[in-house]
């Protein structure tokens, strides 16, 4: 596959396909890669669709350059409007999982007229905070004192350092009004115990915009991949290029 080069010589790992606008960009969760089943699924739905689709690996994540703990949610996002800017062509509807869902908001917010349409896949924004508050108090104060700290969640461990913190508070979005009158779709499982249920409730009393859905999937958790999950994920895809369609006409 190939790979997009940034401005600090450091190397992006992408995958595109070419195909019909308004094109796809999946933006894949904290952790993980492009390889996950939602991503899969949703490459064939653009294939079948003939629509264009890119997918990628943040810094850190995957087989781009980097170490996870180097990184922040300010480099992420800049690993996607890189994408945006140099590899995705036209409108794109964005598909952000999970982390990915907070970087969505944020690139819809610096490259509005770029963004054709969002779908959050128990998107968290802002998850910073409840990462922070949820923090033993001995945790809190290792990483205040020596600036990192062993981090174990969802099967995985990492090192967390403070700048990580830091840039997510400074990157928050739902700590004010966020207008946006495109298609907005989010999807959250009620089993989720990661991104609790509530959260997109929260997301939709600071995004204000007329076509905005929230869609609660009663037996789904937070990875959203089994074939239910998927069948939902592709036709709110659908719905929300059919909207644009309308709204456009």
């Amino acid at each position: 596959m190939p790979y997009f080069i940034n401005k600090k010589k450091e190397r992006i790992r992408y995958k595109s396909i070419n195909g019909k606008l308004p094109g796809i960009i999946f933006i894949h969760g904290l952790n993980s890669d492009m390889s996950g089943q939602k991503a899969i699924s949703i490459e064939r739905f653009a294939r079948k669709s003939k629509l264009k689709f890119t997918s990628f690996e943040c810094r850190g994540h995957g087989k781009s350059d980097g170490k996870f703990e180097d990184f922040t949610i300010s480099d992420w996002k800049k690993d996607l409007l890189d994408i945006i800017d140099y590899v995705a062509t036209g409108p794109q509807i964005l598909v952000g999982s999970s982390m990915g869902g907070w970087l969505m908001f944020l690139a819809a917010k610096a490259r509005p007229k770029r963004v054709a349409g969002m779908l959050g896949l128990a998107a968290a924004p802002d998850y910073i905070d409840e990462f922070y508050k949820n923090l033993p108090l001995k945790k809190k104060q290792e990483i205040n004192k020596k600036g990192v700290i062993k981090y174990s969640s969802y099967g995985f461990s990492y090192l967390i350092k403070k700048k990580y913190i830091v840039e997510g508070k400074k990157n928050k979005i739902l700590n004010k009004e966020f207008k946006w009158n495109k298609p907005l779709i989010l999807i959250q499982g009620l089993k989720d115990n990661v991104v609790t249920p509530d959260v997109p409730e929260k997301i939709v009393k600071k995004v204000k915009g007329n076509q905005i859905q929230i869609k609660l999937l009663k037996n789904s958790d937070h990875r959203l991949s089994e074939s239910f999950d998927l069948k939902v994920i592709n036709e709110s895809l659908e719905s929300i290029i059919n909207n644009r369609k309308q709204f456009i006409n």
